[in-house]
């Protein structure tokens, strides 16, 4: 019966002998698993950003847009027409089973004055429901409530980018901001979001009643008009159905016959969204299948080492079988120096691969994640590499000939 340790050592003997060739060799397995640890965790680090993002825009939402993309022939952009109203919403709210929740939405730019600082900045018109909606605490302060919407109160909630911007280590809450010169009271502080998915900073906020906005700050020539509003199902598997029952409601209140176009637009923002995140998972796994090339290439460079050491070792494999060594000892021995060249150079891979993220992750900014399912995929394809790679040379050791071999010079 071979003896493995002994194999082993005798691999490790025969790679010492030639410690130049050996590490050039493993170079492209070092590569390889480099390559493929890196690219994953890039691609990793990318979805983990996108899941983070999707999570702070709330879940299971829907964007239901004023206006259409074509209405009497006429080409349009989605929000560009007036159609839709406070009635809309509430009676979305009421009448849509599978709708937890509906924040009306009617914004604009305004310049917002604390003292001496200033800062432009987003300011949003839209009910409590909001905080539901975008599934958004305050970290101080109290919401506004339904009587400031009725009342149309002068107070909001603002976004931590406006406190450092305005306030800086003074506490907001019941302090007074101008918005267009309009005295507000700031009742309450948002939670810190961070980014959209797309890039926006959603901290640099505004939130004020929807009618305070409409009657007071921006002011509209369709009185009682929104420009979208926001729509939480109540799950995710309701989202379909809350489409559904949206869009049959809206075309109901408008009056559309079963041959005009809708006049206003429904999204499922939450979908959309997944759907960016699957492309990167596919992004994710095409990185990998791209830097696993490196570890075949790295695999023929084996094969090609391991077919120059058993033509330079032909004597010694003869002299092995000629004291009663067996075939498969052979074939045994040249599989194990192969796997060992593999399994050394996966070993510095990983950790080039890890330093490499780490650098990329400091130099650049970029979210990287390095999992532990990522260094043992790479880690066991390197051996698997080697296995296979190192098989034909092993094969072809094991079929010479002992008398042959001897007389090889």
């Amino acid at each position: 019966m071979i003896n493995i340790p002994s194999t082993f050592r005798i691999s490790l003997r025969a790679l010492r002998v030639n410690k130049m060739r050996s590490g050039l060799t493993m170079l492209g397995m070092i590569i390889g698993v480099g390559a493929v640890i890196a690219m994953l965790a890039v691609g990793t680090g990318a979805r983990q950003k996108i899941s983070e993002q999707i999570a702070s825009i709330g879940s299971n939402l829907i964007m239901v847009l004023s206006g259409a993309s074509t209405s009497g022939g006429i080409r349009m952009g989605a929000g560009t027409q007036p159609t839709l109203s406070l009635g809309d919403a509430d009676a979305v709210e009421k009448e849509c089973p599978s709708v937890q929740a509906v924040a009306p939405i009617l914004g604009g730019t305004a310049q917002v004055v604390y003292g001496n600082q200033n800062w432009s900045t987003g300011v949003t018109g839209t009910s409590p429901n909001i905080l539901i909606v975008r599934e958004w605490s305050l970290s101080s302060g109290r919401p506004f409530s339904d009587d400031d919407v009725k009342s149309a109160t002068k107070v909001c909630l603002i976004g931590q980018t406006i406190v450092e911007n305005l306030f800086g280590s003074i506490d907001p809450v019941g302090q007074v901001i101008r918005i267009k010169k309009i005295p507000f009271t700031v009742v309450g502080v948002l939670e810190e979001k961070g980014q959209s998915p797309n890039g926006q900073d959603q901290d640099d906020t505004i939130f004020i009643p929807i009618t305070t906005a409409q009657k007071k700050l921006f002011g509209t020539a369709f009185p009682g008009m929104i420009r979208l509003m926001s729509v939480k199902a109540r799950s995710a598997e309701d989202l379909p159905k809350a489409e559904k029952e949206i869009t049959d409601l809206l075309r109901q209140r408008h009056r559309l016959s079963a041959k005009q176009e809708n006049d206003f637009t429904v999204r499922n923002l939450t979908q959309m969204l997944q759907t960016a995140e699957q492309s990167t998972k596919v992004m994710t796994i095409l990185l990998g299948a791209i830097a696993s090339v490196s570890l075949v290439v790295g695999g023929i460079g084996i094969m090609n080492i391991m077919l120059v050491s058993v033509t330079e070792r032909t004597r010694e494999i003869g002299i092995r079988m000629a004291v009663g060594a067996k075939t498969w000892d052979i074939r045994l021995q040249f599989i194990i120096e192969a796997l060992t060249l593999s399994m050394i150079g996966g070993i510095i891979g990983i950790i080039c691969g890890i330093t490499v993220s780490k650098v990329l992750s400091n130099l650049a900014g970029w979210s990287i994640v390095v999992s532990p399912f990522s260094v043992f995929l790479s880690f066991g394809f390197s051996g698997l590499v080697g296995i296979f790679f190192g098989f034909y040379p092993a094969y072809k050791a094991s079929l010479l000939d002992p008398i042959e071999a001897l007389r090889y010079e």
